[in-house]
């Protein structure tokens, strides 16, 4: 069994960066544990605020978001932050080399009924001069590292540094993540497709049409049938994707016209389809490959279409 450091270092990743990735891990040892204690910890519930999303906050979403900015500010090798839960960038440490952006808790509407939830990693090389919003507006293609951990009835991170996708299990006895899968493979082919059925009159026609495609299964013009799954975090249905292929998608609709796309560009659409590429797959807007688009702002929203390649290259085929 290899460890994290062990994996790395034997993969040859640069030994700064490295040492950001285990910094990373060790943020999600302390989330995994909170986690786990639940009502123990009192870390369930609401707070009575909202962050830059106008979202209300989970306990635990301020209380992680703290936690892994306290620990990025302290790593030398930071030079800023950006998280989903603050309304601007962080500064951390002028002569750092790396900008890091993150979701301290996604899926944090699953806490309190005891389902999955994750944090996800993007790791950016940083320009030259002061941390500022544009510092951080890279295309995800700039991303030297992208990684997320969920929290299940194992705590897993999957990985990547643009040398594929590798999986990795927290051994609660040593708190060191243990090397699983060198190098994750989605299946090209799938019968399996994650959405959020209940938005299906808000979608465009496009996603529209080849929903319905699968749901005819044999008697349509797809000619087999296909499995829904829904997890409502994005950690636990990129994970599903990851580990036995499938489709995932968070498309555009009508349901608040100011806001036509649900996820974030920079905190989970870029990490998650660099992971997803480097496992064999495509992820894309329906019009254009996500890790090619140009952030126009930290908190920008796009829609996401991700998972097996030919499954979703046949729902592209549908936006054209």
């Amino acid at each position: 069994m290899h460890t994290l450091q062990e994996t790395l270092s034997r993969r040859g990743v640069d030994g700064e960066l490295l040492t950001l990735i285990q910094s990373l891990a060790s943020c999600a040892t302390e989330i995994s544990a909170l986690v786990r204690g639940g009502a123990l910890a009192g870390v369930l519930g609401a707070t009575q605020s909202e962050n830059v999303q106008g979202e209300t906050q989970k306990k635990l979403d301020v209380i992680a978001n703290e936690l892994i900015k306290q620990a990025l500010q302290a790593q030398p090798l930071v030079k800023g932050v950006a998280s989903e839960e603050e309304d601007d960038v962080v500064a951390a440490n002028a002569d750092g080399r790396f900008l890091v952006s993150f979701d301290p808790l996604d899926g944090s509407s699953n806490i309190d009924i005891n389902s999955l939830v994750g944090t996800i990693f993007s790791v950016l090389p940083a320009p030259a001069g002061e941390v500022n919003e544009a510092a951080f507006l890279q295309p995800g293609e700039n991303q030297l590292a992208a990684c997320y951990m969920l929290y299940g009835p194992a705590t897993v991170m999957a990985l990547t540094t643009g040398n594929g996708t590798q999986m990795f299990t927290l051994d609660p006895k040593t708190g060191d993540f243990i090397l699983v899968e060198e190098q994750v493979s989605i299946p090209a082919d799938t019968a399996e497709f994650a959405i959020n059925m209940s938005n299906q009159r808000f979608w465009q026609p496009a996603m529209q049409n080849y929903i319905a495609d699968c749901l005819l299964g044999k008697e349509g013009q797809r000619g087999k049938n296909f499995n829904m799954r829904w997890i409502a975090a994005m950690v636990g249905d990129v994970h599903r994707v990851l580990s036995r292929g499938g489709l995932f998608t968070y498309p555009q609709d009508t349901k608040n016209p100011e806001k036509p796309f649900k996820l974030r560009l920079m905190y989970e659409a870029n990490p998650m389809s660099f992971l997803v590429e480097q496992a064999g797959g495509v992820a894309s807007t329906g019009y254009e490959r996500i890790m090619a688009i140009q952030p126009e702002g930290i908190h920008q929203r796009v829609a996401v279409i991700l998972g097996s390649k030919n499954e979703v290259n046949t729902c592209l085929e549908y936006h054209r």
